[in-house]
């Protein structure tokens, strides 16, 4: 991909939906985030030309949107996603049910302090 908007045009219309709440979520919580492609998946780096350690990533896919806040920051919500599929440092959210938008704001709150 080159550009965001090809991405997000690529997407199923139900994962762009999730896709477009998460990104709408996180730039009401960081104004100035720099939007990006990273890995070929959208990413907002938290401070100007943040790179990954200072970024949050989303990705959509078939049947769910993956979050990649960080490992601590997964680690840190561990007991709240625990219903989510997760790894070191993602969480699934599944297209079946509504995006857990108050988790995903607190999430990049979380992150966000982390990063200063």
């Amino acid at each position: 991909m080159d550009d965001i908007q090809s991405y997000l045009d690529s997407l199923p219309s139900d994962t762009r939906n999730a896709v477009d709440e998460i990104r709408m979520c996180i730039k009401a919580i960081v104004p100035s985030c720099e939007e990006l492609l990273n890995y070929n998946i959208l990413a907002f780096a938290i401070v100007p030309n943040g790179k990954r350690n200072r970024q949050v990533m989303v990705a959509g896919y078939k049947k769910h949107v993956g979050f990649y806040p960080s490992p601590e920051t997964i680690s840190h919500f561990s007991v709240e996603i625990a219903d989510y599929k997760s790894a070191k440092g993602s969480v699934q959210f599944p297209l079946s049910a509504p995006m857990p938008l108050e988790l995903i704001t607190r999430m990049v709150e979380h992150r966000v302090k982390q990063i200063g």
